[in-house]
């Protein structure tokens, strides 16, 4: 790092810092949309080899990032989203080898036509440019995004949440190892070095035409001020809303199964389940047994009377609690009266994120997969699949819910655009 980027606090010169970092990332932009596939893949196999070496390093970090908000009071859904183990940090190792060996979006020819005239016109992908990306808690986030952008010849401006600062540092400089082992610009993989607050805001603006666009990695009042803030395009990532829906043909062992994953495998998740909804049809059968379980597991349930009904421990959910992604050992329940009430609830209070059915009809499934409006819809899985990794990706830089471009798991092939080669032999228009 050069002593113009050490990391600062509050200083009257983070504009020019921010500015001289947005100018070094377009200029590595640059470089790595034409760089050959072998570079890029040496660098992010000395990448992978530098963060299972550098494991201790980045646990250390990690364990004071942790040390100080659990000193903060911290809940421990935000604890868990900040806490890295051993396995979380060869997992990241593992998605670095994941993302060498899928195919290099970048050149690829999507189409090839010939027009009446001769002339042949191609749409091949290339690459965004510099993408931003802001987000909180996770630091796994600087390994995933960083090396989705190498691999799709972006280069990227991370910018963390001050609780994992410390985290993100250490993880960076594995990073930066592997760029500098392969011959590319280390500031193909920049992050922000400091914790002060405006530096988001500066990014907001595009860094003087820097940023080409933004990713926004964080709870929903970060997602609102990005989208209300930004002057650059925006990758949307709502809220998870997420629900599943026990339909009266799903098996109770399944469900039984499904929810208390999608709940409580790692309730911080945007790919969490937040509400419950369960047919009347077998709401005496199955109700009950899916509201105890939840509760034995810790998890607090808030229903409506008929939730209520199943189990005194219930409270009562108000209107605010459909709409809500509680991070946490939380879950609203409601009973419906059938797929269509099911699907009602569904897009009154959905955030187009992450949806599944369980149910063993196939007719239910079909209906539920065509007309729930999200980006992952699932039939007898867990919500918690909401992940790039497991789509094969290897990573993700975050779950787009808009329309636009890219949507669900934004990995390095959404991380590209196209353009328009058209070759003639001397063709003008009349």
């Amino acid at each position: 790092m050069t002593a113009s980027l050490k990391a600062i606090d509050g200083s009257a010169d983070l504009p020019v810092l921010m500015n001289d970092l947005a100018a070094r990332a377009r200029a590595a932009a640059r470089v790595l949309a034409v760089a050959p596939t072998a570079q890029k893949n040496r660098a992010l196999a000395a990448m992978e080899a530098a963060i299972r070496a550098g494991s201790a390093a980045i646990l250390a970090a990690n364990a004071e990032d942790v040390a100080e908000v659990r000193a903060n009071g911290a809940t421990s859904a935000f604890i868990d989203r900040l806490t890295l183990t051993d396995a979380r940090v060869q997992g990241m190792a593992d998605g670095i080898r994941v993302i060498h060996d899928i195919a290099d979006p970048v050149g690829r020819v999507s189409e090839r036509w010939q027009r009446p005239n001769g002339m042949f016109i191609e749409r091949v992908r290339v690459p965004l440019g510099v993408v931003g990306v802001i987000f909180e808690s996770r630091p796994n986030v600087a390994a995933d995004a960083g090396v989705l952008c190498l691999k799709s010849g972006n280069a990227v401006i991370l910018r963390g949440g001050s609780d994992s600062f410390r985290s993100c540092r250490a993880i960076h400089e594995c990073l930066v190892q592997g760029l500098r082992e392969a011959g590319l610009p280390e500031a193909a993989i920049s992050l922000v070095p400091t914790r002060d607050r405006a530096a988001v805001g500066l990014m907001l603006t595009g860094l003087n035409g820097g940023l080409d666009v933004i990713v926004p990695r964080g709870g929903k009042s970060l997602v609102a001020r990005v989208e209300a803030e930004a002057r650059v395009p925006v990758f949307a990532h709502l809220e998870g809303v997420n629900h599943v829906y026990v339909d009266r043909a799903a098996k109770l062992d399944m469900a039984k199964s499904i929810v208390l994953n999608a709940k409580m495998r790692r309730p911080g998740v945007c790919g969490a389940a937040e509400t419950l909804l369960v047919d009347k049809a077998v709401a005496g059968t199955h109700l009950k047994p899916l509201v105890e379980m939840l509760l034995a597991a810790g998890c607090e349930v808030r229903g409506d009377d008929a939730v209520q009904q199943a189990d005194a421990r219930v409270k009562p959910a108000t209107a605010e609690d459909w709409d809500t992604e509680y991070e946490d050992a939380i879950i609203a329940a409601r009973v419906v009266d059938g797929l269509d009430d099911a699907l009602g609830h569904i897009h009154a209070h959905s955030s187009h994120h992450t949806d599944a059915v369980v149910t063993e009809d196939d007719a239910v499934a079909a209906r539920f997969l065509n007309e729930v409006d999200s980006a992952i819809v699932l039939h007898n899985a867990s919500t918690q699949f909401a992940d790039g990794g497991e789509f094969g990706f290897g990573a993700e830089i975050g779950i787009a819910t808009g329309k636009f471009h890219a949507r669900g798991p934004v990995g390095a092939e959404q991380l590209t655009s196209f353009k328009y080669r058209v070759h003639g032999t001397g063709q003008t228009r009349p």
